[in-house]
């Protein structure tokens, strides 16, 4: 080798070691339990701090859980309610198992009691014929995104009660993580916005839960993600209990569609998985499982009577053989997740007519 090329290579060296390193990808796991902790008032240890604030930073410039492009979704799949007998990776089809979307006898009749039980009441939870039944969502940013429509729609349709107040609790990032920690910021604005709707936790009566969890591959192949979401599901349902006492029912929606997803955020086939989470968690009430009780009378009370409420998902432009209802690339946003308008409106109007003929839903209407 020639002498002149060795000062080159010196130079060469010294610049790679004067160049940064490229720093990890954010740990999206660690970085929700850092604002956790933060929400919570706990002091950081610096090295913390700098990670928060770097994966805040990340964040802002667009960064998701479970950053990075996923492959173009190809596939298709068949939607839950029209699975039948058929099986997904073990799992038969109907919303409550055994190709049924209807619930069992027992279990619909236990429903339509506890629907009886709801009705006006005073802000101390007192039965008064001009109190409320508040409606309340709780979800993340898809949830109220579309709640948020809903009750646009409902608020002027002559067929609501004048004495429902729908409360749109879901908020933006909140995941089934963060609804299952009772110490969250995200409960203290549930009480600013119930507040504002001019009503108490007591008349809260009636819930719509649509959840998820951000970046669902970083938990596991199914079924450990929806696995993961099932249990916050049902500690969240706990709290609920604890916080509105007079909750009767809780309606569970899963995600809509996944396919155009341009972000690891949520996309197929984790999205149309997610359905089983709440599945495993109404099939557990079903069972008797004491952590989902509803019925003082078979003891401790742990949980609103869970039931589904619409069926959001949709295999794309593919229509669906019930009502035909699917989905467009347009009515989804730039990162193929958050919907649009018409994507807003199509869910919105989904929930609507779900309210308007829900058997246990009488309370939605004018008597």
């Amino acid at each position: 080798m020639k002498a002149t090329a060795y000062p080159v290579l010196l130079a060469l060296v010294l610049v790679v070691r004067l160049l940064p390193a490229a720093e990890a990808p954010i740990d999206w796991n660690r970085a929700q339990e850092l604002h956790r902790r933060a929400q919570r008032g706990e002091k950081l240890t610096p090295d913390e701090q700098a990670y928060y604030e770097r994966a805040k930073a990340a964040r802002a410039r667009g960064g998701q859980p479970g950053g990075g492009t996923p492959p173009r979704w190809t596939g298709h799949l068949t939607p839950l309610t029209e699975l039948g007998t058929g099986t997904y990776k073990g799992e038969d089809g109907g919303l409550y198992g055994g190709g049924n979307n209807e619930p069992p006898s027992a279990h619909r009749a236990a429903a339509l009691r506890e629907a009886a039980k709801i009705q006006p009441l005073r802000a101390d939870g007192q039965p008064a014929k001009d109190g409320n039944i508040v409606l309340l969502s709780v979800g993340m940013s898809n949830t109220t995104q579309s709640f948020s429509r809903f009750k646009q729609e409902a608020d002027r349709d002559p067929a609501k009660s004048p004495r429902l107040v729908i409360v749109d609790g879901a908020q933006g990032g909140q995941t089934g993580t963060r609804w299952a920690d009772p110490k969250a910021a995200l409960w203290t604005e549930v009480d600013n916005r119930l507040q504002r709707a001019g009503v108490s936790a007591q008349q809260v009566q009636v819930v719509w839960m649509k959840q998820a969890e951000a970046g669902p591959a970083n938990l596991g192949e199914f079924p450990r993600h929806a696995l993961v979401l099932k249990t916050n599901l049902v500690t969240s349902l706990h709290h609920l209990k604890t916080k509105f006492p007079n909750l009767r029912i809780a309606y569970l929606s899963s995600r809509t569609y996944g396919g155009y997803a341009t972000t690891q955020l949520n996309p197929e086939p984790f999205a149309f998985e997610t359905a089983f989470a709440p599945r495993w968690v109404i099939q557990d009430q079903i069972a008797g499982k004491p952590e989902l009780n509803f019925d003082a009378a078979r003891g401790p009370v742990k949980s609103p009577l869970v039931l589904w409420g619409p069926y959001l998902w949709a295999d794309g432009e593919t229509p669906r053989k019930a009502d035909g209802f699917l989905y467009r690339q347009e009515d989804f946003g730039g990162d193929g997740t958050r919907p649009t308008s018409s994507g807003q409106q199509k869910v919105a109007q989904l929930l609507l007519k779900f309210f308007k003929t829900e058997p246990t839903a009488k309370w939605f209407g004018k008597e």
